[in-house]
């Protein structure tokens, strides 16, 4: 029986991976085990605790930086306080738990959380790392670490080089998380360590729940013989898997409205997740761009300053709707979309791939690269801008060409309504994903 297990969750304080781990939560506490959820106290206390599942349990903990990570704050000193602060309070977390009667029976780490694994061993406890990407770019990691390190290292300033890691697509560098190729030393060299230990740490625990379903990735997910990976995803919010009441009397929000007077398929959605900000020199041809491809387009600027200064706001304004904040799945479900120019966070990915949406990929950071090349060349429900040399800008008639390009390939569309299809499966009862779930609840 799962009835009386109890998991504590610990993740990284970004919200990025925050959400798939309130999500698989949410899951868990349907299927009855008792969850603990656990991050820092500049997160925790950002979640609208009433709108989460009831039953669940926050663990909060100081790690050192009251507001979390700030745009100024060094990356490797945030992550050494978190490290250093998280696993003295993890530690502490399941001593009482323990010594109250009501210990934990397992510990799941996310992405970042390395350490999870061995707070958890010293203290007999079981562990399994919740990847919060996909498949493929665990398998990148594991693999730079186990072979392929000099060849990565030695060629990451030539874009073009092609790297075949064994069970993956083909590959460049430029297809290579970001890190990789990082111009900075201090990100390069502490995010390459972080995923080390990432590696390092599956010696303890090989088995890996992971935010992906078995079609999406059938041989990356089979790619590595030491590590069992169990897809579980796509950890989505569960409104993208229901019908919409359209009688329900609640009040929309003014850009729903805007998205009822549209014809089905005709608006451009753009939005470039929680963290990302465009240049100056972006946001124009951005700007430039919506207008010259004669589309209704929503826009997501979260600074209403920044938006406020584009030069073609009067015109942008005409011609589409430009918010500083929206419910994705709203606006993915709603009818009226009908492409997605995204930075392809994983999160958005599989969120896109689940409401069937085409994609004009536009990958800045970390995995995002990794992510638009799957979304292009593998799963086949989109294309990806191509940035101007010398500066790394996409010019405005290279994105109304992707635009145009996406809205117009029956193809595209028609693989994006496949992937939906397959990923509704997955989670449905009796889907992989489900049955994994509980095939891992049995076993924790």
């Amino acid at each position: 029986m799962t009835g009386q297990r109890r998991i504590l969750i610990v993740t990284y304080p970004g919200q990025g991976l925050v959400n798939p781990s309130l999500r698989f939560a949410n899951h868990l506490l349907k299927m009855g085990v008792l969850v603990t959820f656990s991050s820092s106290f500049s997160i925790i206390r950002r979640i609208d605790k009433q709108n989460t599942s009831q039953g669940l349990t926050f663990a909060p903990f100081f790690d050192g930086h009251d507001n979390g990570l700030q745009p100024t704050t060094n990356i490797k000193q945030f992550l050494t306080d978190f490290e250093t602060n998280g696993s003295c309070a993890i530690a502490e977390i399941i001593s009482s738990a323990a010594a109250t009667g009501k210990p934990f029976d397992h510990l799941i780490y996310t992405t970042i959380v390395p350490w999870g694994a061995r707070v958890a061993n010293a203290h007999n406890l079981k562990s399994t790392l919740l990847w919060c990407q996909p498949a493929t770019v665990l398998g990148i990691y594991y693999y730079y670490f186990n072979g392929y390190e000099d060849l990565i290292s030695s060629n990451k300033n030539n874009p073009t080089f092609s790297i075949n890691l064994p069970g993956l697509p083909p590959l460049t560098i430029a297809d290579l998380p970001s890190f990789f190729s990082a111009s900075s030393p201090t990100e390069h060299d502490c995010i390459l360590s972080l995923y080390k230990n990432h590696i390092d740490a599956l010696k303890i625990s090989s088995r890996i729940l992971i935010n992906t379903f078995d079609e999406l990735e059938t041989e990356s997910i089979k790619a590595i013989d030491k590590l069992k990976l169990l897809p579980i995803g796509p950890l989505i919010p569960s409104e993208l898997l229901e019908q919409k009441d359209t009688s329900s009397g609640k009040e929309e929000e003014a850009y729903i409205q805007w998205l009822n007077t549209k014809p089905k398929s005709s608006v451009v959605y753009v939005s470039f997740g929680s963290w990302y900000n465009l240049t100056v020199d972006q946001g124009e041809e951005m700007s430039a761009g919506l207008l010259e491809s004669g589309r209704p387009f929503l826009w997501v600027i979260r600074d209403g300053a920044e938006a406020a200064k584009l030069s073609k706001i009067d015109e942008l304004k005409k011609q589409g709707m430009i918010v500083d904040w929206c419910s994705q799945v709203e606006v993915l479900t709603h009818k009226a979309v009908g492409c997605f120019v995204t930075h392809c966070g994983w999160n958005s990915t599989v969120e896109t791939l689940v409401a069937g949406i085409p994609v004009v990929a536009f990958p800045q950071w970390t995995d995002q690269g990794t992510n638009a090349k799957l979304i292009v060349d593998v799963w086949k429900i989109g294309v990806q801008v191509r940035i101007r040399e010398g500066d790394g800008v996409v010019e405005g008639k290279e994105i109304k060409r992707c635009v145009e390009t996406v809205m117009g390939d029956g193809e595209i569309r028609e693989n994006a309504v496949k992937w939906s299809e397959l990923a509704r499966k997955a989670l449905s009862n009796g889907g992989l994903s489900t049955v994994n779930l509980q095939a891992f609840l049995d076993d924790a």
